[in-house]
C-alpha cells in the first residue's frame, strides 16, 4: 500500500479537483444508499404486520444521545399518519416511490463518482507516457546502447497499460470503498452495536486470507513483464533483420527462438492470472461464511433476547451485504495493484535514469560561430564511473578554424565518430575540454549549441513521413522555395518530383521506399535547409553509387565553401581537397597535414591510400 500511495502522490496532484468531486459524490451515494435501504423497515412492517409500524404518537427531537430511537420513532410517526389517512396499500406505494427516487439519486451520484475518476485514470496514463517519451529524448545516447529497443517499447506499451489496468483501475477502490465502508459501518453500529462487534471479529480473518494468496503476485508479475520485453525485443530485431533472416534461410531458427520466449511468457502470465482469478471465488466464499454466522447470531438476538426486531435485522443484513462488496473490491485490488507496481518499477528504470548530458544551471548564450572549434587535451571512454576506463580517445588536441574543412581518416574503431560526437555533446569528455569560440561546450545551452551544427551520417536516418516533412525536420519557418532549393543543391529534386505526389509523397518506414543513395540525398537536403555554420559529415557519401556520389560531392563541395566542416571518410578520394587531414589511430592523432603532405611522409596515410589504390 505504501508503494501504491507513493505512485498516487507522484501523478494524481494535477487532478485534485476531480478527486474532490469524486469523494463528494461517493459520500452522497453512500448516505443515499443507507437511507434508501431504511425504507425496508416500514415496508416489511406493513407487509407482515409485525406491529412495529404505527406505534409512535408524536415526533421526537433528534440528538446524538438518542439518534437511533428518535429516527425510528419519527419514521414510525410519519408512516402511521400516512396509514391512518391513506390506508396501508397506498402508503406502501408512496414508500416504494420514495425508494425508487432515492435509488435514482444514489445511482446518479454513483455514476458521477465513477465518471470523475475517469479523467484521473486516463490523464495519469497520458502523463506517464509523456514523461517516458520526454525522458527518452533527454537521455544521452549511451543509455540506449545498453538497452534493447524492444524492451523500451514494451515499457511504454505493455507496462504503462498494466499500470492503467491495475493501479489506475484501483482508484475507485481507494476513494470510493473506504467511504462506503465507513458510512455502512456507522449504520451497522447504529442499528445494533452488539451484532456489529460480533461481525468485526471476522473482517481481519477475511483480509488475512486474501493477503496470504496475493503475496507472491508482484514477483511473478515482474518476471512476466520482463518476458514480455524479451518478446517485443525479438519482434523488433526480426523486423529490422528480415532481409538477413531470409538471405540465410533462418526463418525456422527465428520461429523457434520466438516460440521459446513466447511460451515462457505464456506460462508465467498463466500462473499470475490463475492466482488472480482466486480473488473473486475466495472473497465470495468468505463473505457467505460471514453472512451465515451473522444470521445465526442475529437470529438469536431476534428470537431470544429481543434486542433487535425482525425488520431492523433484515435492514441490518442488507447493509452488511452491501459492505461486503467494498471489502471484496479491496481484496481484488490486493491482487491487481502488485501487478501494476511491478510494471511501475520497470517504467521507473527509465524515468529515474540519470541524465548524463545536463543543461548548465546558467547557460551562456551563443548566437553565431565566429572563430574556431578546439579540442584541448581530450580523453574519452564509454566506461561508467567506477569502471576501469577503456580509452577510446586519448590526449587529442585539434583546432578547427572557421571556414576550414578538416577530414578525419583511419581504421574502423579508431575513434573518429566518437570525436565528432563530442562537439554537439552527444557525450561528455572525461578529461580535457571541447571549446567553441573559447567557450566550453558544457557551459552552452544544448539547444544553442546544436542549432549551430548540421549532421549528415553514414546511415541516413529518415522518418515515416513525406519528403517535405523530412527535409524541414527541425526547421520551423522554412518556405516551399527554401525546401526546393535545398533539394536541388542535394541533387534530390528530380527523383522527388518523379514520385507519385512530389514533396508530399510518403517515403515509408526509415525511408524504406527509397534507394540508399536517395535516402542519403534527402538527409543532405535536410542539413542544407538547416543552414548551420558547422557541418559534420560522417561518411556522408558511403551509401551512394558512383554517379550519385559525384553529384552529391559536387553539391557538398559548394556547401562546404561557406561552412566549417568536419568530415569522416574511409574513401580518401572524397577528402583530398580538405584543408587538413587528421589520421586517427587507436584514439590518437598520429598524423596531420594536407593530402599531398601526408603522401610524402610515407606513414599511416600513405599505407591507407596505397591499399585503396
Amino acid at each position: 500500500m505504501k508503494e501504491f500511495l507513493q505512485v498516487l502522490r507522484r501523478f494524481v496532484p494535477p487532478y485534485k479537483r476531480y478527486l474532490v468531486l469524486s469523494v463528494i459524490f461517493n459520500i452522497l451515494s453512500a448516505i443515499l444508499n443507507v437511507f434508501s435501504f431504511a425504507t425496508l423497515i416500514p415496508m416489511l412492517g406493513i407487509l407482515f404486520q409485525t406491529g412495529n409500524t404505527g406505534r409512535a404518537t408524536a415526533l421526537m427531537p433528534v440528538t446524538l444521545s438518542n439518534l437511533k430511537e428518535s429516527l425510528m420513532n419519527n419514521m414510525d410517526y410519519y408512516v402511521s399518519q400516512l396509514i391512518s389517512s391513506l390506508g396501508p396499500t397506498t402508503t406502501l406505494l408512496i414508500i416504494g416511490i420514495a425508494l425508487a427516487f432515492m435509488t435514482f439519486l444514489k445511482t446518479g451520484a454513483y455514476f458521477l463518482s465513477s465518471a470523475t475518476i475517469v479523467p484521473i485514470r486516463t490523464g495519469v496514463v497520458r502523463d506517464i507516457r509523456n514523461q517516458l517519451y520526454q525522458k527518452i529524448n533527454a537521455l544521452h545516447l549511451g543509455f540506449f546502447s545498453e538497452e534493447r529497443k524492444g524492451d523500451i517499447i514494451a515499457r511504454m506499451s505493455g507496462d504503462v497499460q498494466e499500470i492503467e489496468n491495475s493501479i489506475m483501475s484501483s482508484l475507485d477502490m481507494l476513494f470510493k470503498n473506504p467511504i462506503l465502508i465507513i458510512v455502512y459501518f456507522g449504520a451497522l453500529l447504529l442499528i445494533s452495536w452488539q451484532l456489529t462487534l460480533f461481525t468485526i471479529v471476522f473482517v481481519p480473518i477475511f483480509g488475512w486470507f486474501m493477503g496470504m494468496v496475493g503475496r507472491r503476485l508482484k514477483a511473478r508479475s515482474i518476471k512476466a513483464q520482463a518476458l514480455w520485453s524479451d518478446t517485443m525485443s525479438q519482434v523488433e530485431e526480426t523486423l529490422g533483420g528480415l532481409r538477413i533472416i531470409k538471405a540465410f534461410c533462418a526463418e525456422d531458427k527465428m520461429n523457434r527462438r520466438f516460440d521459446e520466449v513466447n511460451t515462457a511468457y505464456r506460462d508465467n502470465i498463466m500462473r499470475v492470472n490463475i492466482r488472480q482469478q482466486m480473488a473473486h471465488p475466495m472473497s465470495e466464499f468468505l463473505g457467505t461464511v460471514m453472512i451465515v454466522i451473522v444470521l445465526w447470531f442475529g437470529g438469536m438476538l431476534v428470537l431470544n433476547s429481543k434486542t433487535i426486531d425482525g425488520p431492523s435485522f433484515i435492514y441490518y443484513m442488507t447493509i452488511l451485504y452491501s459492505i461486503i462488496n467494498p471489502l471484496k473490491e479491496f481484496s481484488k485490488a490486493g491482487y491487481n495493484i502488485p501487478k501494476g507496481l511491478a510494471s511501475m518499477e520497470r517504467v521507473d528504470k527509465i524515468l529515474a535514469a540519470e541524465i548524463d548530458i545536463k543543461e548548465p544551471s546558467q547557460p551562456r548564450s551563443i548566437g553565431s560561430f565566429e572563430r574556431e572549434i578546439e579540442l584541448r587535451d581530450v580523453s574519452f571512454s564509454y566506461s561508467q564511473a567506477g569502471d576501469d576506463p577503456a580509452w577510446v580517445l586519448r590526449h587529442v588536441n585539434l583546432t578547427i578554424p572557421k571556414g576550414k574543412t578538416i577530414a578525419l581518416v583511419g581504421q574502423s574503431g579508431g575513434g573518429k565518430s566518437t570525436l565528432v560526437d563530442l562537439i554537439p555533446r552527444y557525450y561528455d569528455v572525461q578529461e580535457g575540454q571541447v571549446l567553441i569560440d573559447g567557450v566550453d561546450v558544457k557551459q552552452l545551452g544544448l539547444h544553442d549549441l546544436r542549432s549551430l551544427i548540421g549532421n549528415v551520417n553514414q546511415e541516413a536516418i529518415l522518418f515515416n513521413d513525406t519528403f517535405y516533412n523530412n527535409i524541414t525536420f527541425g526547421v520551423d519557418n522554412a518556405t516551399k522555395e527554401d525546401v526546393v532549393r535545398a533539394a536541388k543543391i542535394a541533387n534530390a529534386y528530380d527523383f522527388i518530383m518523379e514520385s507519385e505526389h512530389g514533396f508530399d509523397t510518403n517515403i515509408g518506414d526509415r525511408g524504406g521506399r527509397l534507394s540508399g543513395g536517395q535516402r542519403q540525398r534527402v538527409s543532405i537536403a535536410r542539413a542544407i535547409l538547416k543552414n548551420p555554420p558547422i557541418l559534420i559529415l560522417d561518411e556522408a557519401t558511403s551509401a551512394l553509387d558512383t554517379e550519385s556520389e559525384r553529384l552529391v560531392q559536387d553539391a557538398l563541395f559548394k556547401l562546404m565553401k561557406t561552412r566549417t566542416t568536419v568530415a569522416i571518410a574511409h574513401r580518401l578520394s572524397t577528402i583530398r581537397n580538405a584543408d587538413e587531414i587528421c589520421v586517427i589511430h587507436e584514439g590518437q592523432i598520429v598524423e596531420r597535414g594536407t593530402h599531398d603532405e601526408l603522401l610524402a611522409r610515407d606513414g599511416y596515410y600513405k599505407k591507407l591510400y596505397d591499399m585503396q589504390q
